[in-house]
């Protein structure tokens, strides 16, 4: 990270770069955009965003080192990521304070994030077994069958600004472990930890090529979507822009796994713990400020007894303690931008307009010595329905839509209803019910008693409908088969001078 002049107040200020073939990189004359501080509002630093000369760069570079690092053997591969997964871990807290200060999630949260990414290069440590292949002995006479798999090359992810660290770990330990070079694209609104993860990985052995990290904003994104050295493409972001990804790296012939946006929802039936069942619809709607694609948003009320379960969580909800992410008695930080917490606060104010009770409002907060800060407090929004704004679009913010249903069959026919499929939870002591619910819904990942259903790093997370499109999941087996293809080799070695039988016809065992 370097200084320079920067074009936004006129002094010098750090500028953050790309990182290619093992160092940093700068663009003479390159574009520049701002990052901040979402806790106090002030700008930071700068971050480099790059050309499309640039990108085409980062992919020669990438393709170079493919050469040799596809050829590696899966020991060397594997020591690496060994060596990686003890210094991320070493440097969890120097990590989880970088994305304190550009995200603004307070330092526990950042830490969970950086943890749950350490438990992907965890699960990418055992390459070795991940793509063991298949042998047959005989299926001919005197012919043998057997299969692996091999890496596509050059693969990229594009990543989003709620998770700067633990996203790109969910791609790039698996794509380097089985073979590829990685080229990542981090959000340019906390785009340091990219660079941090980047240094970790060289100092852990990782040749120099094989992980790169190109900032940058739309241009970037489309020159690597229509790169032909680019094999494959991962996203997590924002329905719309998961679509136009797919489409657009499937026209230029790109394997995609693009993960769209959500609208989790989580039932509570009368048969739960009304206390247990509010702490958890608080801590997943409110963490992160509810800027997580896992985050509940819509609490599903079951029965009459729904009041005893808002009371609790409208209580609860009040309680949350909101303030900057360094601060040790903060529960919940800021949102990202002034232009994030602008459109939460419209969306609470059309869910009011449209007839929802605002139970907790959470709009116009603001932190004594943080005025400056994008801060949002812990909504509840009782009385919604279907037609709301505030429901049907995905807020990506502190704001719980509280709706209610008879019974869980309705409370399925809702969840089934919204186009998203990310993530559910059912809340109940009920065995037979929660196997009707998750056998029921049509959603990826499902949460019984649990409310951030977040597969471990040997399953896999995606969901389904329009928050994921392409047919595989990310990290765990379906990450593996995602960033390898498969051969098969069908083999015979005749015995010297032994005549052989060939035929026209279609060859058939025997």
């Amino acid at each position: 990270m370097r200084a320079r002049e920067g074009p936004f107040l006129g002094v010098d200020m750090k500028t953050i770069a790309h990182w290619i073939g093992g160092r940093e990189i700068t663009e003479p004359e390159a574009r520049t955009g701002p990052v901040s501080n979402p806790a106090t509002g002030e700008q930071t630093a700068q971050v480099l965003l790059a050309s499309d000369a640039l990108v085409d760069r980062a992919v020669r570079v990438a393709a170079q080192a493919a050469i040799s690092w596809a050829e590696s053997s899966l020991s060397q591969r594997s020591r690496v990521l060994f060596a990686l997964r003890e210094l991320v871990n070493a440097h969890l807290d120097d990590l989880a304070g970088v994305i304190c200060d550009e995200h603004g999630k307070v330092l526990s949260d950042a830490r969970g994030e950086v943890q749950r990414g350490l438990e992907v290069i965890e699960y990418a440590c055992g390459v070795p077994t991940l793509v063991k292949g298949d042998y047959s002995d005989q299926v001919s006479t005197d012919v043998d069958l057997f299969s692996y798999r091999q890496p596509l090359g050059v693969v990229a992810g594009i990543t989003p600004f709620n998770f700067p660290a633990m996203v790109p770990m969910w791609m790039f330990p698996l794509a380097i472990a089985t073979g590829n070079t990685f080229i990542l694209k981090p959000s340019e609104r906390d785009p340091s930890a990219a660079i941090l993860l980047a240094r970790l990985a060289q100092e852990a052995g990782l040749p120099d090529g094989v992980l790169n990290v190109v900032q940058g904003d739309a241009t970037a994104v489309e020159a690597l979507l229509d790169h032909p050295g680019v094999a494959a493409i991962s996203f997590v972001g924002s329905t719309a822009v998961a679509r136009h990804i797919h489409q657009r790296a499937t026209a230029a012939g790109k394997r995609v796994q693009a993960l769209g946006g959500a609208k989790n929802h989580a039932v509570v039936l009368p048969d739960a713990d009304p206390v247990l069942a509010a702490s958890h619809l608080v801590a997943s709607a409110f963490g992160s400020a509810g800027e997580r694609c896992m985050a509940v948003s819509v609490a599903v009320l079951v029965g009459s007894d729904g009041d005893a379960v808002l009371d609790q969580v409208g209580e609860q909800a009040r309680a949350v303690r909101v303030g900057p992410g360094r601060a040790p008695d903060s529960e919940m930080g800021p949102v990202i931008t002034s232009g994030a917490r602008q459109r939460i606060e419209d969306l609470i104010t059309s869910g009011v307009e449209q007839g929802a009770h605002a139970l907790v409002d959470g709009r116009g907060l603001v932190v004594p010595g943080y005025e400056g800060g994008f801060f949002v407090g812990p909504t509840v929004l009782d009385r919604v329905t279907a037609a709301m704004d505030v429901y049907r679009q995905e807020v990506f913010g502190p704001v719980l839509a509280v709706v209610r249903a008879r019974d869980v069959d309705e409370a399925i026919a809702l969840i089934n209803a919204s186009p998203y499929g990310n993530g559910t939870a059912l809340f109940t002591s009920s065995g037979e019910a929660a196997r009707r619910f998750h056998r029921g819904v049509r959603v990826g990942m499902i949460g019984i008693n649990v409310p951030i259903p977040v597969p471990l790093a040997y399953y896999s997370f995606g969901g389904w409908k329009d928050s994921l499109f392409g047919d595989r999941h990310i990290y765990g087996p379906e990450g593996v088969s995602f960033y390898t293809r498969a051969k098969a080799v069908t083999v015979r070695w005749p015995v010297r001078d032994e005549a052989s039988e060939a035929s026209l016809a279609f060859p058939t065992a025997r």
